[in-house]
């Protein structure tokens, strides 16, 4: 499972004009599911999400949470995050998971963030999406359930 994280100070996603999720200061998820994840990557990435000290303290210093600095999460399924363009420039999508695979552990990463008592706005799944975002710092962070990086 991958994510981009970034930390904003608003984001917001549309569907067809409605507003399916909108937080202020917090972090944008952008969330891909592979073919071979589990429950065990998304809860790995949902504590990753959860912990993840991007948030300036007293000092001016990254050290705290979103949960720490009053913030929440938006997560936006994307399964373009496995495009592999390796070979040639169209990208090839046979490493992310089916929808219905996909669908459920989205859901599952989004409970356990809810879970842990953070608000978690969403976008809808397989729905051709709008997202906006203020990237704040900018600071964007990649996560890899596999701890490729």
């Amino acid at each position: 499972m991958r994510a981009v994280v970034q930390r904003v100070s608003r984001a917001q996603v549309t569907v067809d004009g409605e507003i399916t999720g909108q937080i202020g200061v917090g972090l944008l998820v952008l969330l891909g599911v592979g073919r071979d994840d589990d429950e065990a990557d998304a809860g790995y990435l949902a504590g990753k999400v959860c912990g993840l000290r991007v948030f300036e303290d007293d000092q001016g210093k990254m050290n705290r949470s979103a949960g720490e600095a009053g913030g929440a999460i938006l997560a936006v399924s994307q399964f373009t995050l496995y495009g592999d363009v390796r070979r040639g420039k169209r990208p090839s999508f046979d490493g992310a998971a089916p929808p219905e695979k996909a669908r459920q552990l989205y859901e599952f990463f989004v409970e356990q963030i809810r879970a842990a008592g953070l608000r978690c706005e969403t976008g809808r799944f397989q729905e051709m999406m709008k997202v906006e975002l203020v990237n704040q710092g900018p600071v964007t962070i990649l996560l890899d359930s596999g701890k490729a990086f």
